[in-house]
């Protein structure tokens, strides 16, 4: 496992935002493999249920609760610990949600963003930071073709909107205080990084589409789909963390070439309707139905969104490895495990087979 990434993370103290949730636990348990020592920040999990709590990350980290929008905590973390790297997960990331609470969602995904930036800048120790968007930060058209890095910010609605607003500070914060051609003087690199639709195990948000289906299969109740249209760059959640990875190793290195905004999302045969998904969800699970709620009355999300990834691929040699139906069967074999297995076991073991 180490093998792809050169051992580069061994003995290493990386700081991750938001481990307690979906993305980060997969991240940490990715990151203690290789050998890591891994310092994660966040708030309390979301279920009993979440990755986090069933692979008993916080016996295998340093497992500290706080938020991102208390800079002085925060500041403490990086002055306590001297992370090599950040990775900053940490985040509103519902697009729903944001609608029913739009201050406090700009509060977590930009002044908290600031906040992690500004310690970033004011911590010797670090010499990467990873910073994690959402594809929802580009001006959404509703064009058939995918967004480029060097495409318009933007967003409709509150979250979107956050992360479009966080790329722009993120890239400032880049250019006027860890400017690429500076590096020498600061020997900091800062990118920003725009995935997909995640999905896998263990992550049961409101208002998602794999945790809404798994929820109605195990209550063996019809699965409720508000957009069945709605087409997005549906991947497993190794699929960006892959690329993270690659990209800090690479910064780490080479701290003039790589310090940019990048998309890590799937090839286009596997950006697919909600309805696709939830068929594939069902054949693997082998029963269950769905019953369409769209409305009128629902708030306002794109129909139409996809990635260009070709500049990951070029420059980091990056490439999504699972096709969608592969992608849904990591997905759907952890839910139907997680209560009989060791999680923490089954994470690594899907992580194996992946790299495989």
């Amino acid at each position: 496992m180490r093998t792809l990434f050169k051992n580069f993370y061994k003995g290493k103290t990386v700081l991750v935002t938001g481990h307690t949730g979906f993305k980060g636990s997969w991240l940490s348990i990715w990151l203690r493999k290789l050998g890591a020592n891994v310092i994660g920040y966040a708030l309390d999990p979301y279920t009993k249920y979440d990755n986090f709590l069933l692979s008993n990350l916080k016996d295998k980290i340093v497992d500290i609760r706080g938020d991102i929008r208390d800079k002085n905590k925060l500041k403490e973390v990086f002055k306590k610990y001297k992370p090599d790297i950040v990775f900053h997960l940490a985040a509103q990331s519902l697009v729903r949600l944001s609608y029913k609470i739009p201050k406090e969602t700009y509060e977590v995904n930009v002044m908290g963003t600031l906040n992690v930036l500004d310690c970033i800048r004011e911590c010797d120790s670090v010499k990467v930071g990873v910073m994690i968007t959402t594809d929802k930060c580009y001006e959404n058209k509703e064009q058939i073709w995918g967004y480029k890095e060097t495409d318009a910010m933007g967003g409709y609605d509150p979250y979107s909107s956050s992360k479009g607003c966080a790329e722009l500070l993120i890239a400032s914060y880049r250019n006027s205080f860890m400017n690429p051609n500076e590096y020498e003087k600061h020997g900091k690199a800062i990118s920003s990084v725009r995935a997909g639709n995640v999905i896998g195990g263990g992550d049961w948000q409101k208002d998602r589409i794999v945790p809404d289906c798994i929820r109605a299969l195990i209550d063996n109740k019809p699965i409720k789909i508000r957009n069945p249209n709605a087409v997005r760059p549906f991947q497993h959640v190794l699929e960006p963390l892959s690329g993270y990875l690659l990209l800090a190793s690479k910064m780490y290195k080479d701290g003039l070439n790589y310090c940019d905004g990048w998309n890590f999302g799937p090839d286009y045969d596997s950006i697919v309707n909600v309805e696709t998904i939830v068929n594939l969800i069902i054949k693997e699970w082998a029963s269950g139905k769905w019953i369409n709620l769209s409305g009128k009355e629902a708030p306002y999300e794109a129909n139409l969104l996809s990635l260009d990834c070709t500049k990951a691929k070029t420059y980091l040699g990056w490439k999504p490895r699972l096709t969608i139906e592969e992608a849904i069967g990591y997905t759907v074999d952890w839910y139907k495990n997680f209560q009989n297995s060791n999680v923490y076991e089954l994470c690594l073991n899907q992580i194996k087979e992946y790299l495989n």
